[in-house]
């Protein structure tokens, strides 16, 4: 599992605020998210929309770095336009 790679600096993503790929994040033997990919664009919205218990806070706090130091892993790649 690699790392996330947050950058403050454009990196081929085009007119793309915010591109991740493949996000995984594993709590020991529990895999809470499994693979997410989304682009948003400027001027563009995105809603995570799903059931109680779905990831969706999980998501939201690997897209903020939360998850460090709480022994949570994190995997695929997160880039920032900024």
């Amino acid at each position: 599992m690699s790392t996330v790679n947050v950058t403050d600096d454009l990196v081929n993503v085009g007119d793309s605020l915010v591109n991740v790929t493949d996000l995984t994040v594993e709590f020991g033997s529990l895999r809470a998210v499994d693979g997410l990919s989304f682009r948003l664009a400027q001027g563009g919205a995105l809603a995570l929309v799903g059931e109680s218990g779905s990831g969706k806070s999980t998501v939201a706090a690997a897209l903020l770095g939360l998850h460090r130091g709480t022994g949570a892993r994190v995997g695929g790649s997160i880039e920032v336009a900024g």
